[in-house]
């Protein structure tokens, strides 16, 4: 084993694989992570006459207080403040509300004046994921990978579009009929996008990814059964590698949270550049450039695309390139990267298997324009990419690891791919579970020997189709 490999290991990044004399497979400890506990928030939902109070005290509230100088008060001292004048109001008016009802009134006006009002409990709640907005009266979030339909107490379309303007306000972007669709990051990290009127036919349509506190590693996926030891460890050795690898699946299936847990594997002496739309990753090496596109003005200009970002990218001396999502000509530029000094460089692609994100690939680089033939654009492609990692949301709300493919070469003017690994489903039970395995193709990947020449060897074992994983 490589002195450089030990002293990594030391550090919890990568893999300690034993040597391959071991009768068994080799006990690679995926390095730790600290996953803080949340408990599960009970969101209390307003009443219909709360949520008209609520409404009516606020508009009361903006006409008689000072709010510029209420909202520069700390939370709780403006919380009491609120809740002095919600009292008030309740006896003046003798509206029928109980003291939860009360509780709850001060907690919605304190979050419409400084939060999102009727989203800060979802926001807030550790296992909502997803949140999908389609018009102010329908609303959905997921939960453990399945989306299920919420009460969020919006009084009206308009209510609903002042908490979008002050989510887009915030992070400096804009969102009107001149310009009606807007992607954003939030200020806590979460990725926003929104649509209104008119491409929006029945209302604001908002979509909102939360960011996850909780940096899940690659141990932890093992644990959630979204794929085995084995497999943790083989692409744990690959990534160290510097096996350039691309990580395929479809919307919601977990392809950035896969691409953050292998990052761990990285030396911490790399450096290493991040390219994005909405910076997401959470990559945990000290030494990480960040870089995020910008859309253009109102005027149409000063947009900042992932290509040129790319092209900048590779005049900041990178050892690796990390590209959120690749999705259009700025393949062209990844892959010259990958072919040029730069492997080990990793990226993320909507494909529903392997094969079709090799052929993605080819219309992304397609897409520039340049004057290529085919025969050149695979070869391009055979020669930067080493594996790719197919991830799957099954209809059960799990996300696995369905296939892991090695590219091998061309052959003729076809790219020749051979799966390492796959997961073979037999079926569903009563309660719609998947029922199935992970299985080994029998097929050892032919960076084996690169990987042994660093120290880093596994049994045959590791391979054998007979070493099935329920």
């Amino acid at each position: 084993m490589s002195s450089r490999f030990a002293a990594l290991q030391s550090r919890g990044h990568v893999p300690p694989p034993k040597p391959v004399e071991t009768s068994t497979a080799p006990e690679v400890v995926i390095p730790s992570m600290r996953v803080a506990k949340h408990a599960v928030a009970v969101v209390a939902r307003p009443s219909g006459r709360v949520v008209d109070a609520r409404v009516r005290l606020h508009r009361k509230l903006i006409e008689e207080v000072n709010l510029i100088a209420l909202e520069r008060l700390p939370r709780e001292q403006m919380r009491a403040e609120v809740q002095s004048f919600v009292n008030e109001n309740v006896r003046s008016e003798r509206l029928p509300l109980n003291g939860p009802e009360i509780e709850a009134l001060v907690d919605d006006i304190v979050d419409e004046m400084v939060g999102l009002g009727p989203l800060e409990p979802l926001l807030k709640d550790p296992t909502v994921s997803d949140i999908l907005i389609n018009g102010h009266e329908n609303c959905f979030v997921e939960r453990a990978g399945k989306l299920a339909a919420e009460h969020i107490p919006f009084k009206d379309e308009a209510h609903l579009l002042r908490i979008v303007n002050k989510i887009v306000a915030a992070v400096g972007r804009r969102i009107d009929e001149s310009q009606p669709m807007c992607d954003a990051r939030m200020l806590d990290g979460s990725r926003f996008n929104a649509a209104i009127r008119p491409v929006a036919v029945d209302g604001p349509l908002v979509s909102i990814r939360k960011f996850s506190k909780n940096k899940l590693g690659l141990h932890k996926l093992v644990e959630f059964g979204a794929l085995t030891q084995s497999m943790a460890e083989v692409l744990a050795a690959a990534v160290y590698a510097r096996k350039t690898t691309i990580i395929s699946g479809g919307t919601g299936t977990g392809k950035t949270t896969m691409l953050n847990a292998l990052s761990a594997f990285i030396s911490e002496d790399e450096r290493m550049i991040t390219i994005e739309d909405a910076a997401e990753l959470q990559l945990q090496q000290p030494h990480v450039a960040r870089m995020e596109t910008r859309p253009a003005n109102v005027e149409g200009q000063g947009e900042i695309r992932q290509r040129d970002l790319v092209k900048n990218a590779l005049r900041m001396r990178p050892d690796r390139v990390i590209l959120g999502e690749c999705r259009g000509e700025e393949a062209f530029d990844m892959l010259q990267a990958m072919n040029t000094g730069h492997e080990g460089s990793m990226a993320t692609i909507h494909a529903n298997t392997p094969r079709d994100a090799i052929g993605r690939l080819e219309q992304m680089l397609g897409m520039t324009g340049m004057p290529m033939t085919v025969s050149s654009i695979r070869s391009q492609i055979s020669s930067a990419i080493d594996l790719i990692v197919q991830l799957t949301r099954l209809s059960d709300g799990k996300r696995k690891v369905t296939s892991v493919a090695e590219v091998t070469g061309m052959e003729g003017d076809i790219i020749q791919m051979q799966e390492i690994f796959r997961f073979v489903r037999t079926g569903m039970d009563a309660d719609g579970k998947i029922l199935g395995h992970y299985e080994p193709t029998g097929v050892r990947p032919r960076f084996l020997e690169e990987l042994k020449a660093m120290g880093i060897e596994f049994p045959g074992s590791t391979f054998d189709p007979a070493n099935k994983h329920f």
